[in-house]
C-alpha cells in the first residue's frame, strides 16, 4: 500500500481547505441573504460584514464541534496508513455535493455533506465498525431538531416584537429594525463561523494523528486542535463567503417568503441563539437548515400562505438526499483510491 506522507497529507489539508473554503461561498447566503434583500446592506458591504464576524468567530466558544467531527471515524478501527485516504474520500463526497447543490441554487447543507462523505468512505475502508453511529445518530436526530427549533424560534420571536411593537409608527420602527438588523446580521455570522469553520478542523485533526503530528502516545479519543488549523479553517471560510453566493441568496432572501429588515431581524436572532446553542453543546448542526426554517417561522407570522412551500419542499428534499448522496460518492472514492493505492 502506499503510504501516506507529509507532502500528501499538506495536499489533503489544502483540500480540505477548499472544501471549508466552498463551505463560506455556500452558506454566505444564510448569513447575507436577508440584509441584502430587506436593503440593510449592498451584496457587497454584506459579504465584507459576514465574513469578518465568520472570521472572529475564530476566538469565541472553544472547538466541542471539532472534537465531535473529528470522532466520527473509530481511528482505532482502522489503519493509520489510510485515515488520510478516508479524508481525502470524504472531501470529494462533501465537494462534489456542495458544487452540485449550488448550481441548482439549492441551500443544503455543507454538514451533512462532510459527515456523509466521511461516513460512506469509512465504511468502505473499514465497515460499519469504523464508524462511530452514536455520533452520526446525533447529528441524524439534531437534522430533524433543530430545523425544527428554527422554526418555532422564528415564530416565536416574530409573534413577540408584532405584539411589542403593534402601536409603534411603521417607518419609525423600520428604521431601527434596521439598525438592530445589523447586530442580528453579526451574531448569525458569528454563530455560523462558530459551528461550521469547526467541521474543517474535525477533519483535519485525524490527519495529523495519521502522520503522527501528536506523538506516539496519542489518544485517538481525544485530540486537541493546533491553533494554527484553527485560524486557517477560520481564514478560508471567511474568504469563501467574501466571494458569495448568489445563487443561494436568491432562493433564500426572496423565494421563500417576502422579507422585511424586522423579519430579517427576527430570522437571524433566532438562527443565531439556535446555533450558539448547539456549538457550546458541540453538535455539528446544520446552519443552513437553521436559517431556512426561521425564516419560514417569521414567514407563517404573516399567514401560512405568504410561505412559499413548493420552493420548501424542493429545499428539504435536498435536505434530505445530502447524507445518503455525499455519502455515497465518498464510498465510490474510496473504492477508486484504494485501488490506485493497493488498499
Amino acid at each position: 500500500m502506499i503510504e501516506a506522507t507529509w507532502g500528501l497529507i499538506v495536499a489533503i489539508i489544502g483540500v480540505a481547505l477548499v472544501f471549508d473554503f466552498t463551505n463560506g461561498f455556500h452558506d454566505s447566503a444564510n448569513s447575507i441573504s436577508t440584509v441584502v434583500s430587506t436593503k440593510v446592506l449592498s451584496p457587497r458591504n454584506a459579504v465584507a460584514f459576514a465574513a469578518f464576524f465568520n472570521f472572529v468567530a475564530a476566538f469565541g466558544f472553544g472547538v466541542a464541534v471539532a472534537s465531535t467531527i473529528s470522532k466520527i471515524i473509530q481511528l482505532n478501527y482502522v489503519l493509520t496508513e489510510v485515515i488520510p485516504y478516508i479524508v481525502l474520500s470524504a472531501l470529494i463526497g462533501a465537494i462534489s455535493w456542495n458544487i452540485i447543490t449550488w448550481l441548482s441554487g439549492l441551500p443544503t447543507s455543507s454538514s451533512h455533506a462532510l459527515i456523509g462523505g466521511m461516513t460512506g468512505a469509512g465504511i468502505a475502508a473499514a465497515g460499519f465498525a469504523a464508524i462511530k453511529w452514536s455520533t452520526v445518530g446525533q447529528v441524524a436526530l439534531f437534522m430533524i431538531l433543530s430545523p425544527l427549533i428554527g422554526l418555532v424560534c422564528g415564530f416565536l420571536f416574530m409573534a413577540a416584537i408584532l405584539n411589542l411593537t403593534q402601536k409603534a409608527n411603521k417607518p419609525t420602527a423600520e428604521s431601527h429594525f434596521k439598525r438592530l438588523q445589523l447586530c442580528s446580521a453579526a451574531a448569525y455570522s458569528f454563530s455560523h463561523g462558530t459551528n461550521d469553520a469547526q467541521k474543517t478542523m474535525g477533519i483535519i485533526v485525524p490527519l495529523l494523528f495519521s502522520i503522527g503530528y501528536f506523538g506516539a502516545a496519542a489518544d485517538p479519543n481525544n485530540l486537541p486542535v493546533p491553533i494554527w488549523v484553527i485560524l486557517l479553517a477560520h481564514t478560508a471560510i471567511a474568504l469563501g463567503t467574501l466571494s458569495g453566493g448568489w445563487r443561494i441568496v436568491k432562493t433564500m432572501g426572496y423565494k421563500i417568503t417576502k422579507l422585511r429588515p424586522v423579519h430579517g431581524f427576527a430570522a437571524e436572532t433566532a438562527g443565531a441563539a439556535t446555533i450558539l446553542g448547539a456549538s457550546v453543546m458541540g453538535i455539528p448542526v446544520s446552519t443552513t437548515h437553521v436559517i431556512c426554517s426561521s425564516i419560514m417561522g417569521v414567514g407563517t407570522t404573516m399567514g401560512a400562505s405568504t410561505v412559499k412551500w413548493g420552493v420548501a419542499r424542493r429545499i428539504m428534499w435536498a435536505w434530505i438526499l445530502t447524507i445518503p448522496i455525499s455519502a455515497l460518492i465518498g464510498f465510490t472514492a474510496f473504492t477508486v483510491i484504494r485501488v490506485v493505492i493497493g488498499y
